[in-house]
């Protein structure tokens, strides 16, 4: 049978299924070269690899243990590296899972991120195809392109590893697909779940100012309930954006305590926006870290100004602009920043959309895409999500 004629969700699922099985040849290659270290042994399993390997070990003592009532203080003062730092509904699904199955957690949470994932790419199709029209007259077959780059980017691995980023997806693109669609009490449940699952929904709230101006815009005036309704989101947005922060203040009887925590992975334990590119930028750089800051910023203007992203519907446009912007804010950048970027999906929708014809052009442009996307995911496996032990370790 010819792929083309599945039905578009079976396309998806498929393209999904063959990236992840591409994904984990790679990590079964890279973790037979991976040593002994706090997480797993010598050339651990597949189960092993993606269920305890870096942050998965966080989630899965809160999985297993829940969260410590005191936060861990050293002998400075200082709040030390602790599960709070880890949003819960991840965990506490896999652990749901656990206790109805019996499985462990490195079975129970690989499975379940990609489980999870599989669930976000039709929904990201869909939302494409409806949220950015004129992006799909231009460049025929764009939804399912999205799915296919979204599915090969460089650390697209993550989506079958104990990692939160497969849960955050699917609720971003329901979240803003039911926003499109004007369901706004379902992007409001969507918007709240994701305030337990990552530090990212403050930006959901200029989605929503956008979306407000754009309705009305429209017909220049709107019933009092649906201004009610988009007040509401907006303000669920807010509400969600600084939840757990919140949570973790009041269970752990400190206010402060989710930022001294974040605190306690970072080179300073200051913390203000976009403060982290201040000392980060100079260490890496050194002299020429203005001339980087330069072109970091030309780099950001050319994608936001680019005829495919201005094509974008507003939503998915300030989606594609608001959140780089909030991670840049809120994040000390470093290896994780190329994770976090694959939630900034619509980017990925822009970039195929650059060439939009004819349609051989549009599809060499893809495959190039696709393959660079795979090399640079083998160079991320090995590079960053291998554990290089450090000069002298263990001591």
């Amino acid at each position: 049978m010819n792929p083309r004629r599945w039905p578009w969700w079976v396309q998806c699922l498929a393209i999904y299924a063959a990236a992840r099985l591409f994904s984990a040849v790679a990590l079964l290659v890279v973790a037979s070269h991976q040593v002994a270290n706090g997480w797993t042994g010598e050339s651990p399993s597949y189960a092993d690899y993606t269920g305890l390997m870096w942050d998965a070990s966080w989630y899965r003592q809160i999985a297993e243990d829940g969260y410590p009532e005191a936060l861990p203080v050293g002998e400075d003062g200082a709040v030390q590296q602790n599960a709070w730092a880890f949003f819960p509904l991840f965990p506490l699904l896999a652990r749901l899972l656990m206790t109805v199955t019996g499985a462990s957690w490195t079975v129970v949470a690989p499975t379940l991120a990609l489980l999870l994932g599989a669930a976000a790419m039709p929904v990201m199709h869909r939302l494409v195809e409806r949220g950015a029209p004129r992006a799909v007259a231009a460049r025929p077959g764009l939804p399912l392109a999205t799915v296919l780059l979204v599915s090969v980017f460089p650390t697209a691995v993550v989506l079958q590893v104990g990692y939160t980023e497969s849960l955050a997806l699917l609720l971003i693109a329901l979240t803003l697909w039911a926003i499109v669609t004007r369901r706004y009490g379902w992007a409001a449940l969507g918007v709240l779940a994701l305030g337990l699952t990552r530090a990212v929904a403050l930006p959901i709230a200029a989605v929503v100012l956008v979306h407000a101006w754009l309705r009305w815009r429209e017909t220049r005036s709107l019933p009092g309930r649906t201004w009610a309704a988009l007040i509401g989101l907006a303000g669920a947005s807010a509400v969600s954006g600084v939840l757990w922060p919140v949570l973790c203040g009041v269970m752990t009887g400190v206010p402060d305590g989710y930022l001294r925590t974040q605190a306690a992975w970072r080179g300073s334990a200051e913390i203000a926006p976009f403060g982290a590119w201040g000392y980060i930028l100079p260490f890496w750089f050194h002299d020429h870290w203005p001339w980087v800051a330069v072109g970091i910023i030309a780099l950001v203007a050319v994608i936001l100004l680019a005829p495919s992203t201005r094509r974008l519907g507003g939503e998915l446009y300030t989606w594609g602009a608001a959140y780089p912007l909030y991670i840049g804010a809120a994040i000390e950048p470093g290896s994780s920043l190329a994770r976090f970027l694959l939630l900034a999906f619509p980017l990925g929708t822009a970039t195929v959309g650059i060439v939009s014809g004819p349609r051989w052009a549009a599809r060499l442009w893809t495959g190039l895409l696709t393959l660079t996307m795979l090399v640079l995911q083998v160079v991320w496996l090995w590079q960053i999500w291998r554990f290089v032990p450090p000069s002298g370790w263990p001591p």
